[in-house]
């Protein structure tokens, strides 16, 4: 098995027993009585997880943009969607950096450069037919930078270990929300491009998965610099392993701003 291989066994197919449950469900959830909106979500059947599942707002699968926080603590959908657990991957470390712009690395202040996103994570739970806000819940994130390069681990390719840029956690407010300032993520061999993140609660409860971002904006994205300087090679989501395994119902949908993307995803959990 050539170095390649071995990085696209160990990448791709970590954790593969976790990524997906064989059973497939739609799970009802009623219509809340508040007066506030909250995003749509999409109307399509998704893969739920053995141990784990996850529910979100049904009416546009993808998440909808808008970084601000909802005024309600109900989630105001008819209907929830399962969404799938996915793998943790080699690169989780529990860092208990709390904090909401993840770019910097406490070290040495250094920032890392990239397309700025603004990403807000709505997370609700499920409650025999009810979905409503799940305030104090542990929202972790990590991702690689625009070079495909980790914070504190070590690979063939680099050793970080120490580093600290692009991790972090927010704890969900009383409407369920996290918000997190970070950049659009680069690519490395064996993997599509994601976002990593992990919601916990204090009852010990665990749910982790990855967020996706559609090719054709990560080849307007990855066109600029400094993502430009990596090459070409990078494995589009068709031919990702993972997200072969549910998702289509994890990608972000995010819009333009003034000097970035924003993206909200909205995500329940079935606890």
């Amino acid at each position: 098995m050539d170095w390649f291989e071995r990085q696209v066994s160990r990448r791709t197919f970590v954790g593969g027993g976790l990524a997906v449950a064989a059973t497939w469900m739609l799970a009802a959830c009623t219509k809340s009585a508040s007066t506030a909106t909250s995003s749509p979500g999409t109307a399509t059947s998704v893969p739920s997880t053995a141990a784990a599942t996850s529910v979100a707002p049904t009416a546009a699968a993808t998440a909808t943009a808008s970084p601000s926080p909802t005024a309600s603590s109900q989630v105001s959908t008819p209907a929830c969607v399962v969404r799938p657990e996915q793998t943790e991957g080699p690169y989780f470390v529990d860092e208990k950096l709390n904090r909401s712009d993840i770019r910097s690395d406490p070290s040495d202040g250094s920032v890392k450069d990239g397309v700025p996103l603004n990403l807000v994570f709505r997370v609700a739970k499920l409650t025999g037919a009810a979905c409503a806000a799940l305030a104090g819940a542990t929202v972790d994130v990590w991702h690689c930078d625009a070079l495909g390069v980790y914070s504190d681990a070590t690979d063939p390719s680099f050793n970080t270990k120490g580093k600290k840029f692009l991790r972090g956690y927010q704890t969900t407010d009383a409407n369920g929300n996290a918000a997190f300032t970070t950049i659009y993520p680069g690519w490395y061999q064996g993997r599509a491009v994601h976002i990593h993140f992990k919601i916990r609660t204090a009852n010990n409860y665990s749910f982790t998965s990855q967020l996706y971002f559609d090719d054709a904006l990560t080849d307007q994205v990855h066109a600029q610099a400094p993502y430009s300087s990596k090459g070409q090679g990078r494995l589009r989501n068709s031919g990702d392993g993972i997200f072969q395994n549910g998702g289509s119902q994890l990608l972000l949908n995010p819009s333009k701003t003034s000097n970035g993307y924003a993206a909200t995803f909205d995500i329940g959990l079935q606890m």
